[in-house]
């Protein structure tokens, strides 16, 4: 039995796109579990003070410049490209070889000129450090941090050519390394009595590394042995620089996005870590839903489209879009209606104290509005970057990123830190907003599908059912999330039981019947 889904040659069957996703969501929830952790322990320790603050500026720093040079350029421009080459058997290695050397050759210039630079880098990222001493112990810390742009970008582009074969896990669980150094340099530090922000930076390079030997270890295993070499300017390479270049500047826009929300928390003292702590626990659904569909969804889209399957192409994009609003919605509503049990349980020990929870809760609050917008960009960018269009989205992301600045500069007087998420989300949801008209007339998300119409009401009703369940346990039994005994498994129960009533939900208005699962699975 077939169906649009399945046609084309080159066309990856609906079963295989599931796994796909849940390889992917699978190391990425294990990896944001383990985040969860690293940023407990850094709560604990560290809480919202100084060397906090100046030690996630420094982090932030080639995380910057790994999203707007790796995963917002090369690979966007470079997955597609390899894709087409696999399919067609045209020398795919080759040109894997010359688009890590080239990457490699710039981003060893980069980490040179930012030892010199990291004062003006600091700067640019958090002027309101250079009225106390968090300004000189940012630079120090980005000084010993920023080699990691190199290694976690060189193993970004080899994750892509996993990837773009179908091999996801070693690049799915390359992150849960970086948790794991942290953990264990927290852990190594405290017991010593070292300078766990000192120890946690010199960690930094160290998780790069051991993420870049992982992929390129499972790419020579999957038969591509990616060995940089003098580079050069092939045809194929110039092409993937014209295609990268918008990109590139559009991964630049989103990071001024990113300096914007820094720049005004920077003025009031602990809102950096606030704003970063309420981050972590949002970016978990968006990890997981969003990260994971990115990943799997672009390389299948090129390949349907290479194989002229459009029918295919949208059937999957509809499924994406599905899958990731079934799981960003409820988490959304929980994140707003239960912000303070949630991060309350989780940060609040040490030297994170009421009032740093109360901040971070409320940052969560507003950031939370936006994650449907938020997972629904990378569902919404894949038709473009499938199609090697990275000028649309740039324009998108200008436009949304001219939003950010005055929203987040002009209620900063009004709205104190909280001004940089509210600009955050609303740019987010302008950018949905932008990707999703722009793709209507593309032939893959041209129109929603009768399944997506029919599944998505439900969905939004069965996330308020679960919503108003949550609001009446919360009203019911508050106390029991300040309780030092049983706070635990108070949340523990609070979430377990929402994802039930959740599930429940979801089979009572039969969003998916049994027969429809039967007939995915069967599909051929």
């Amino acid at each position: 039995m077939t169906d649009s889904g399945n046609s084309g040659e080159g066309g990856v069957r609906p079963i295989r796109l599931a796994r796909g996703f849940f390889t992917v969501g699978m190391w990425t929830m294990l990896s944001r579990v383990l985040g969860f952790l690293r940023d407990i322990l850094f709560a604990a320790f560290l809480g919202a003070g100084p060397v906090a603050e100046a030690f996630l500026v420094a982090f932030s720093l080639p995380n910057m410049f790994r999203r707007i040079f790796a995963e917002g350029a090369f690979n966007t421009a470079f997955v597609p490209m390899f894709s087409k080459k696999l399919e067609s058997k045209d020398r795919p290695e080759d040109f894997a070889r010359d688009a890590t050397s080239a990457l490699g050759a710039a981003l060893f210039a980069l980490v040179l000129a930012a030892q010199v630079l990291m004062p003006l880098l600091v700067l640019g990222m958090a002027s309101g450090f250079v009225a106390d001493g968090r300004f000189d112990l940012a630079v120090f810390y980005g000084r010993i941090a920023f080699p990691y742009v190199l290694f976690i970008s060189m193993a970004a582009l080899v994750s892509g050519v996993l990837n773009a074969t179908g091999r996801f896990a070693a690049a799915a669980a390359a992150p849960v390394l970086l948790n794991v150094v942290f953990i264990g340099s927290i852990g190594i530090a405290a017991y010593r009595g070292l300078d766990i922000g000192l120890v946690l930076s010199c960690s930094v390079p160290v998780a790069g590394a051991a993420q870049l030997a992982l992929v390129w270890h499972a790419a020579s295993r999957a038969g591509f042995r990616i060995i940089p070499r003098f580079p050069k300017l092939t045809p194929d390479l110039k092409r993937l620089l014209v295609i990268a270049a918008p990109a590139a500047l559009a991964g630049g826009v989103v990071q001024v996005n990113l300096l914007i929300g820094r720049q005004v928390a920077s003025f009031h003292e602990g809102a950096v870590a606030w704003l970063n702590y309420a981050d972590r626990l949002y970016q978990l659904p968006l990890g997981v839903v969003g990260i994971a569909i990115g990943v799997v969804l672009l390389p299948d889209l090129s390949r349907k489209l290479a194989s002229a399957d459009a029918d295919g192409a949208g059937n999957a994009f509809n499924r994406s879009a599905e899958t990731a609003l079934a799981l960003a919605l409820p988490a959304m509503v929980a994140f707003v209606v239960v912000p303070l049990p949630l991060t309350g349980v989780l940060f609040e020990r040490g030297a994170f104290s009421a009032v740093d929870t109360a901040a971070t809760a409320n940052a969560l609050l507003v950031y939370a509005i936006g994650l449907p917008a938020f997972v629904l960009q990378k569902v919404l960018q894949a038709p473009f970057f499938a199609r090697e269009d990275t000028k649309t989205p740039f324009k998108y992301a200008l436009a949304s990123m001219l939003l950010n600045a005055a929203v987040a500069i002009g209620l900063s007087g009004v709205a104190g830190y909280l001004a940089a998420a509210i600009g955050t989300t609303a740019s987010g949801c302008l950018m949905a907003y932008l990707l999703w008209r722009g793709s209507r007339g593309m032939g893959i998300a041209a129109t929603l599908d009768k399944g997506f119409r029919r599944r998505m009401p439900r969905i939004a009703a069965a996330s308020l059912a679960m919503g108003l369940f949550l609001w009446l346990v919360r009203e019911r039994a508050g106390g029991a999330f300040e309780l030092d005994g049983i706070r635990y498994a108070a949340l523990a129960a609070l979430v377990l039981s929402g994802a039930a009533v959740y599930g429940a939900a979801l089979l009572a208005l039969r969003v998916w019947t049994a027969a429809e699962i039967v007939r995915t699975v069967r599909r051929r």
